[in-house]
């Protein structure tokens, strides 16, 4: 049978019930050794108890009647000679010695006819030459105290003679029966050792065909499956893997096939979705250009002749000033002031559109510097507002320092901005959290609705008239392009009672993300 035969046959049962099949052969095979090298043992025990346990003990114990026999044949024939009492004392223990003989052989050899037949003759004989000779000669000397005559020995001896030849008879049967006995402990022994060496034999076939028959069945598709698999996972997905082998592994090819089938799909709408991408790159290339020459235009071509209105504006107001009507010069006061906020209002997006997009090489900063400068460059409204700006102990953090001095001047200028009654209070905080700086810039003043949370980061973006509070709503806006652009974000902390507070994070530097307890040098 060729190799893709085998996997054929074993592909219409799954890999489940072709370990459960070899399993159940082996187990069979198991039983039906033990089963078998159970009935050999018990047949070889068998014939050796026969041998050691009845035959061998049965041959001494006829030695023991041979010799009892001989000693009472000697004693009578003493004592009929000498008359004298001490002569008959092997007789008598010659017939104890007898009796339990004879009680041990019939034990032994009730399994063995024709020895058992022997015994009883050999006992027949006994008795008769005991009552026939023995007893009455006893009888004669001891009443006589005269020897026994030679025609009396000559008659017990011929009796005496068919008792041995009966015991001679019985000892070679018994001879024969151990003879039988050892050829079959010998033959249950050659049975015994062929026995072992079949199951060994039989058990190392089994294995070498479980072995085969579990890599033609499961390893040989499993390894042709996993080379199909690795030309897939290098990238060849258009590549269709082949199913073969046990059920289950036809599952896993069929897995891996629509696993590739939906990777090919997803690379199409990939591709797709790179072209669209790739697309509103360029568009957003070409965007970036124009918002790059819009921001050149706003600081060369738009600013001159803003500047240009103003000044003939404000020159307008100084020298007309009170020489037309009230309402002139209240429409050359809104057309001073509108040309000063364009300025103002143009300087900010330029500013805005700059973040991210002029990079500066980012430094280790110290926050406390940061926070100095900011505080300097507010001195005069920190002055005007009598404003007191605390600042805790601030880390140092990788950043670009002017986009970091705006948003700190942000915040605390919107705090000296927006303050109550009192005058205003700022306090500056940083916390380690995790790998982040978490910067706190909390105040006194009015407060914010935490329904604006969100609202007040969008650019243009105010809560009050601008006749209340001036600004052109660009800077919290601007704060967080710039903390984002750092990496870091930043939120307005609704639970405050009483002022805002605005947070915000910044990465914490590298050497510095190891914590103390985590150095090796430190125990």
């Amino acid at each position: 049978m060729t190799e893709q035969a085998r996997a054929a046959r074993a592909a219409r049962w799954p890999l489940r019930r072709i370990t459960t099949a070899g399993v159940a052969v082996v187990a069979a095979f198991s039983v039906a050794a033990i089963v078998v090298g159970v009935l050999a043992l018990t047949s070889l025990a068998t014939a050796r108890n026969r041998v050691v346990d009845r035959i061998d003990p049965a041959l001494q114990q006829s030695l023991r009647l041979e010799a009892a026999l001989v000693d009472q044949e000697t004693g009578v024939r003493g004592y009929g000679l000498a008359t004298q009492p001490d002569f008959l004392q092997p007789y008598t223990t010659g017939l104890a010695t007898q009796q339990d003989a004879v009680g041990q052989l019939s034990g032994l050899v009730g399994g063995i006819p024709d020895v058992a037949a022997g015994l009883r003759q050999v006992v027949t004989l006994a008795d008769a030459w005991r009552s026939g000779y023995a007893e009455p000669t006893i009888q004669q000397v001891r009443t006589s105290g005269q020897p026994a005559v030679g025609t009396d020995l000559d008659r017990g001896k011929t009796a005496f003679d068919a008792v041995r030849s009966a015991v001679t008879r019985l000892q070679d049967r018994l001879g024969v029966a151990r003879q039988e006995a050892t050829a079959t402990l010998n033959r249950t022994w050659t049975v015994l050792y062929a026995v072992c060496i079949g199951i060994a034999l039989v058990f190392v076939l089994i294995v070498v065909a479980l072995a085969v028959g579990l890599r033609a069945a499961a390893i040989t598709p499993l390894s042709r499956l996993a080379k199909e698999v690795r030309v897939v996972a290098d990238g060849d997905f258009s590549h269709p893997v082949a199913q073969s082998g046990p059920r289950e592994v036809r599952e896993l090819g069929d897995d891996v096939n629509r696993m590739r089938e939906r990777i090919l799909q997803e690379l199409s709408a990939l591709r797709e979705a790179h072209a669209v991408l790739d697309a509103r790159t360029q568009d957003l290339e070409r965007s970036n250009a124009e918002l790059e020459q819009f921001a050149y235009v706003a600081s060369h071509d738009l600013q001159e002749p803003l500047r240009k209105v103003a000044s003939f504006c404000q020159l307008l107001q100084r020298r007309y000033a009170g020489q037309i009507d009230e309402r002139a010069d209240q429409y050359i006061g809104f057309a001073v002031d509108g040309a000063k906020r364009m300025q103002v209002l143009i300087n900010d997006l330029l500013a805005f559109s700059r973040v991210g997009r002029i990079v500066r090489e980012p430094v280790p900063v110290a926050c406390e510097k940061v926070v100095e400068q900011a505080k300097a460059n507010l001195a005069a409204a920190i002055e005007q507002s009598e404003a007191t700006v605390e600042t805790g102990e601030l880390p140092t953090v990788l950043a670009e320092v002017p986009l970091l001095t705006t948003v700190f001047q942000n915040l605390i200028g919107n705090a000296l901005k927006f303050h109550g009654e009192q005058p205003p209070h700022v306090t500056v905080t940083a916390d380690r959290d995790g790998d982040f700086w978490r910067f706190s810039v909390q105040d006194n003043g009015i407060g914010i609705d935490p329904e604006y949370a969100e609202r007040i980061f969008v650019i243009f973006q105010r809560l009050h008239a601008k006749a209340d509070y001036p600004g052109t709503g660009i800077g919290l806006a601007m704060c967080r392009k710039i903390v984002e652009h750092h990496g870091g974000t930043i939120w307005l902390d609704t639970t405050v009672g009483r002022g805002a507070r605005f947070c915000f994070t910044l990465p914490v530097l590298t050497e510095e993300k190891k914590e103390p307890d985590d150095d090796p040098g430190t125990a």
